[in-house]
């Protein structure tokens, strides 16, 4: 989004009114980050044959589509809302991409002795929950992740952009670098900062403490 045009906030408010131009402008602002989300995690076998730019199409579609709902009850910020939809078309992807070789991994794995839970293969669908944790520490973290939401939209974009990468896409510091063009050191300072903030916005509202 350029510096100087209209706010995701400016736009989603047109759009509730009915703008259909602001509706456009604001699916065509995120384009660009959505391509590069969706290339960093796509799976190479599937980006061979699907272009990641055909998959936003897809999901901008979606968006479009579902984005009254999204008017009506916004319970995240509007970039990350369409990262999840992203999210979701990419597992779709790879669910059936799956389905479509099982025959052929089978055959080839039975000649190898191998299982289908090969670590080369990672299930993505398995990263989306931790059967491990505790229900009070599940509690725990719906709330942080709700009051972590609503900080979110107020974060500038490389702040913000870089807490998806790491919390929302799962990347690791290296792939962050790799993917912003920086050293493995700055990545995790951006990163740093970036929490820092976060923790500033998120404790505004809490009473001081005696140090303070």
């Amino acid at each position: 989004m350029e510096p100087d045009g209209p706010t995701d906030a400016d736009l989603l408010d047109r759009a509730r009114k009915g703008s259909d131009d602001a509706v456009e402008q604001l699916l065509e602002n995120h384009r660009s980050e959505l391509v590069a989300a969706v290339r960093r995690r796509l799976d190479r076998a599937i980006s061979q044959r699907v272009d990641a730019s055909d998959i936003v199409q897809d999901v901008l579609l979606e968006a479009s589509q579902r984005l009254a709902d999204y008017l009506r009850e916004p319970s995240m910020p509007f970039s990350l809302w369409l990262r999840h939809l992203a999210r979701d078309r990419i597992i779709d992807m790879h669910r059936r991409h799956r389905q479509a070789e099982r025959r052929s991994v089978d055959r080839e794995q039975a000649l190898q002795s191998k299982r289908a839970d090969s670590p080369s293969s990672p299930d993505l669908m398995g990263q989306l929950s931790d059967p491990n944790i505790t229900p009070a520490a599940a509690a725990l973290r719906r709330e942080f992740q709700s009051r972590f939401l609503e900080v979110l939209g107020d974060l500038d974009p490389g702040d913000r952009d870089v807490l998806m990468m790491r919390h929302f896409e799962h990347m690791t510091n290296s792939e962050v670098a790799e993917a912003l063009g920086l050293s493995q050191p700055a990545a995790g300072m951006r990163y740093l900062r970036a929490l820092r903030r976060v923790r500033a916005l998120l404790t505004q509202g809490d009473p001081p403490t005696a140090s303070t």
